[in-house]
């Protein structure tokens, strides 16, 4: 039991589980029903997705002194109660199900999804690859 973390869109792995949106927005121009056939998501949880502000800071971070202030701001997003008892039932589901976690960019590294592994970790989860 596990959780990966994904880019949505990107072909399903065998026994990936429950695909989860940690994204802000739905996909442009998909209707909803469409959303888990197209593997985007099964379930959309925008709780764990920067808010608009911050998630500006990513998309505008060119130097990595600017991504670090992303990261910074996420994180402290991320600590507020309601985002740290998300993480924390993620982290226990890990222990006894599969499922992923993720969002559209193509470049984890420069991605939300890549300070949402680490507090997953740091949370105790079982994380897979």
């Amino acid at each position: 039991m596990a959780i990966r973390i994904i880019q949505l869109g990107s072909a399903r792995a065998e026994g990936e589980g429950l695909r989860i949106g940690t994204v802000r927005r739905p996909p442009r121009g998909v209707p909803k029903s469409e959303f888990s056939r197209q593997n985007w998501y099964d379930v959309w949880f925008p709780n764990l997705a920067p808010s608009v502000e911050t998630m500006k800071l990513a998309q505008q971070a060119e130097t990595p002194a600017q991504w670090a202030a992303f990261t910074r701001k996420f994180k402290a997003e991320m600590a507020a109660p309601e985002s740290a008892h998300s993480v924390a039932l993620l982290a226990a589901l890990s222990q006894q199900t599969n499922f992923s976690v993720g969002c559209y960019c193509d470049d984890e590294s420069h991605c939300h999804r890549s300070i949402l592994r680490e507090l997953l970790a740091a949370a105790g989860a079982k994380i897979e690859g």
